[in-house]
């Protein structure tokens, strides 16, 4: 009699949590020859008596003397018998998976019992990650925002993502508004810290000269961290911007003093870099916008006046359209003029008016003053 041995825990298994799957790999060339009626090699007749009262697990029949047998985890087979409990064939390779009893092959244990990952759609042997309502592969579940895998580290349900901790506390934070701690990536509900462009909780650092626990005061100085007053004791400048200290060109303005790239019109943020500036309530201004913002419209063309305003008439002209609506001949407030139609006249224009037209403009003229116009003229003085 021949029989196939099968080490112990051989081959590979394993299944879906919740299955006790044993899989073993039987190969048929790794043979122990027997003989019923002696031994062989060494094998006792106790050995030789056991093969030969031993029957089949599937078929219950006994064993030929000269018949192959396959030997699987102390159960014997026929040859034939060795078979898959679904499809009926022999195991490719020796390779089976046991469940609940029942050998099956691997393609037949995948279809009845394997799940399929959610991620690469592949079935899955072995352990298995349940989340999300579906399964996967430990090395296919992963952060969907920074692909750390996270079947050992955990992880948190974020929108319908699966997301690591750290991942998911920036996005909670930036929902918020607000700062997600560099250090231990939990969110900041106080002033952040600031340092070298990231955001911490201050009471994670220790002021360099002091040794103090930090506030979101502190000031960074040359790549070190200090509170405010070691800070104020060296008589460093701090950037009325970015709030962190002038090592560089100092520009005073607007009572603070500023890093000069952050010292930018309030409109459109490009900086003066040394060009004039215009303040208003508390901020500065480039002339474009300034003029755009607050600058006075000319009466005549309906522009922003850069320049020189000319107030007459109770209105706003530019220089050059301060003239006679006429003769258009150029005036200045050292002309004499009277208002007609709203625009200014000058005194030869004026006289040449039918008289008529001339007392009424005059009549007008004293009601005005009687008013303390500030631009009214005395006709009598025309």
């Amino acid at each position: 009699m021949v029989a196939a041995v099968c080490p112990p825990g051989g081959g590979r298994g394993g299944g879906p949590p919740g299955l006790r799957v044993l899989s073993g790999r039987c190969t048929p060339s790794v043979v122990v020859a027997f003989r019923v009626c002696g031994a062989v090699m060494g094998c006792g007749c106790n050995m030789s008596d056991a093969l030969a009262n031993a029957v089949c697990e599937r078929c219950q029949t006994r064993f030929d003397p000269a018949e192959r047998i396959v030997n699987s985890n102390g159960e014997l087979y026929h040859e034939n018998c060795f078979v898959c409990a679904q499809c009926f064939r022999q195991f490719p390779d020796g390779l089976f998976y046991e469940f609940e009893g029942r050998k099956y092959c691997e393609h037949d244990f995948q279809m009845l019992f394997a799940p399929c990952c959610g991620e690469c759609g592949e079935f899955i042997i072995g352990r298995v990650i349940k989340a999300m309502n579906n399964n996967w592969h430990p090395e296919c579940f992963r952060c969907e925002l920074c692909d750390v895998a996270l079947a050992d580290l955990g992880f948190v349900k974020n929108a319908g993502r699966h997301l690591c901790r750290p991942c998911h506390n920036r996005e909670k934070a930036k929902g918020l508004g607000k700062y997600i701690c560099q250090k231990c990536h939990l969110i900041i509900d106080e002033q952040p810290l600031m340092f070298r462009n990231d955001s911490y909780h201050p009471d994670h650092f220790n002021c360099t000269h002091c040794g103090k626990e930090l506030t979101a005061e502190a000031r960074e100085l040359k790549g070190e961290l200090y509170c405010l007053p070691c800070h104020d004791k060296m008589g460093i400048p701090i950037c009325g911007a970015c709030r962190r200290p002038i090592e560089g060109r100092v520009v005073n303005a607007l009572g603070k003093q500023w890093h000069v790239e952050h010292f930018v019109c309030a409109k459109c943020e490009k900086p003066f870099l040394g060009h004039r500036h215009y303040e208003k309530k508390g901020l500065a201004y480039c002339e474009t916008h300034y003029n755009q913002l607050f600058g006075d419209v000319c009466y005549n063309c309906s522009h922003v006046i850069e320049g020189d305003v000319v107030s007459a008439l109770n209105k706003a002209w530019c220089v050059n359209c301060f003239s006679c609506s006429t003769c258009n001949i150029k005036l200045t407030l050292k002309n004499k003029f009277v208002e007609f139609d709203m625009k200014p006249v000058c005194k030869k224009c004026y006289e040449k008016f039918p008289l008529e037209l001339k007392k009424r403009l005059k009549k007008l003229s004293e009601l005005a003053s009687k008013k303390a116009h500030p631009k009214a003229l005395d006709l009598n003085s025309a």
